[in-house]
């Protein structure tokens, strides 16, 4: 569906638009992440979503069957940029271990602080949605806590990691690397760079990693 209303054009970009979606579409997921962000998904009313997009609510229901119907779509394409970015880091990284953690963990924080509203929704309005909406995120939060896993028993099988306990030194970098989007601020002591390498350190003492 095109539409003959396009709404606002001057929304902050968000990366959970895809190449092809519908103009109208898009600028009510670019709507919908700027005002729930702002007042979070139960204090966000359909209403509110589309006075944001410039459209109407009834526009707003020919995209999407629900606003919960929405919030799947945000949540589901948010993990489909991590997973997307952490694979592709992971292929360019090589078959050094300490690389490979070091390839998952800089696409990990990347994806957060460079969606950091997105990250934020993500980690918070899980518990928002129900049933198989809820559980097909929660799948593909696992399909990226098992590359975590992998990398790390990899590099312990290889003799480059010396944890005693690789499952849960995955889970807590990942869980570090995630809690970025919580309290980094741009313009602050150390920019988005300087961050990754920090947390890729860290990954490596987590790991007990010896050059």
């Amino acid at each position: 569906m095109t539409g003959a209303v396009r709404g606002r054009t001057d929304l902050p970009p968000t990366t959970l638009v895809l190449p092809g979606d519908d103009p109208v579409a898009a600028t009510l997921l670019a709507a919908a992440v700027e005002v729930m962000a702002a007042q979070g998904y139960h204090g966000t009313s359909v209403r509110e979503i589309a006075a944001a997009a410039g459209t109407s609510p009834g526009l707003l229901y020919q995209y999407f069957a629900s606003k919960a119907a929405l919030l799947e779509t945000m949540l589901d394409r948010g993990m489909d940029v991590l997973i997307a970015a952490t694979e592709e880091a992971l292929d360019a990284a090589g078959d050094d271990p300490a690389a490979r953690l070091r390839a998952v963990v800089g696409a990990h924080v990347r994806v957060h602080l460079d969606s950091q509203r997105e990250s934020l929704l993500g980690n918070s309005e899980l518990r928002s949605l129900a049933g198989g909406a809820r559980s097909g995120v929660v799948a593909k939060r696992d399909v990226q806590q098992r590359t975590f896993e992998r990398v790390v028993r990899d590099g312990v099988r290889r003799g480059a990691f010396a944890t005693e306990h690789p499952r849960e030194a995955a889970r807590a970098i990942t869980t570090a690397c995630t809690a970025v989007a919580a309290w980094f601020r741009p313009g602050g002591e150390l920019d988005a760079e300087e961050i990754v390498a920090r947390y890729q350190d860290v990954a490596l003492d987590t790991v007990r990693w010896s050059p």
